[in-house]
């Protein structure tokens, strides 16, 4: 365990612990729009722990891609991971983290090992800025964001009533796999939707090995080249984070009945952002590809409907 008392400020003013969750779900509703929407459909309880979970993920991506990042080191990773394991001791370091103590002594289920893993997800960023396979980026998207669906796996619960006939036993077959596929695809349409912010910062997602297979050259994507060749590189990988979505579904009859709607909802929204992307003709570099609030409204009543099947 990394040594706290080393690496961590004292705190000697601490925000209560509905201020804390007031700015999670405040950092939520700035930074996660259409996420956020999704977690309005959420029960109190569960919707507030998952704007604390959502605010520590954010804070942390923060550290690699915010305004500061350029002053990030692993020194600075490893006192937010000693901040992290201060945390799972009860002991809050800021103001954000005081909700996130209060939401894992809420919900015992919440391991720190996920939490662990996006830290090193953000130490590749520090190191890396090229994946040359998929094989490479597939591991990246599991510690940034497959991670996250571990941990709202501890949130949402599953449907335990599905478990009570006797050919069942104590067999409750927790859909980690789907979680982690919905963490992935989401990460996945990032990817595709910020290619030109990232090409900004020097940075390319798509595996290197797959763009020489299309015919699109490192330079072509730094001078924002649409053509041909781009395009049927953007279907392939629209397609790829489709088949992580349809992954997902799979899991989602199987959660407690009072989340599925707004899981069937952040799913269905985000797979609206590869809509867009098609919409704009695979232009991700001069044109932001968004989900329309009417839009996001078209999608709830869907999703609703999904939620109810078996």
């Amino acid at each position: 365990m990394l040594q706290l008392e080393k690496s961590l400020p004292i705190v000697t003013t601490m925000i209560s612990t509905e201020e804390s969750y007031e700015l999670c779900r405040q950092i939520t509703a700035q930074y996660g729009k259409t996420f956020y929407l999704a977690t309005k459909l959420m029960t109190v309880p569960k919707r507030r722990a998952i704007w604390a979970l959502y605010a520590w993920c954010r804070n942390t991506d923060e550290l690699v891609d915010g305004a500061d990042a350029d002053e990030t080191t692993p020194a600075t990773l490893d006192r937010w991971e000693a901040q992290l394991e201060a945390m799972f001791r009860g002991i809050p370091t800021d103001k954000y983290d005081v909700a996130l103590v209060d939401t894992i002594a809420k919900f015992p289920d919440l391991q720190i090992q996920p939490f662990r893993d996006m830290v090193t997800g953000q130490r590749m960023d520090l190191r890396k800025n090229r994946y040359q396979s998929f094989e490479e980026l597939s591991l990246y998207c599991y510690r940034v964001a497959g991670t996250v669906g571990l941990m709202s796996n501890a949130i949402v619960g599953v449907d335990s009533q599905q478990f009570t006939a006797p050919w069942h036993g104590n067999n409750i077959k927790i859909p980690t796999e789907e979680a982690v596929a919905l963490g992935i695809g989401k990460q996945l349409t990032n990817i595709l939707r910020d290619v030109g912010e990232d090409a900004e910062r020097g940075r390319i997602y798509l595996p290197l090995d797959e763009l020489a297979l299309f015919g699109y050259t490192e330079q072509d994507l730094m001078n924002r080249v649409v053509n041909d060749n781009w395009r049927a590189l953007m279907q392939f990988q629209i397609q790829r984070a489709r088949k992580y979505y349809q992954q997902a579904e799979i899991g989602i009859s199987r959660l407690s009945p009072d989340v599925r709607w707004p899981v069937w909802a952040a799913l269905l929204l985000y797979q609206k952002i590869l809509d867009s992307i098609e919409r704009n003709d695979y232009d991700v570099f001069t044109r932001r590809a968004y989900v329309s609030t009417p839009r996001k409204i078209w999608c709830l009543p869907g999703s609703l409907i999904r939620s109810q099947m078996k």
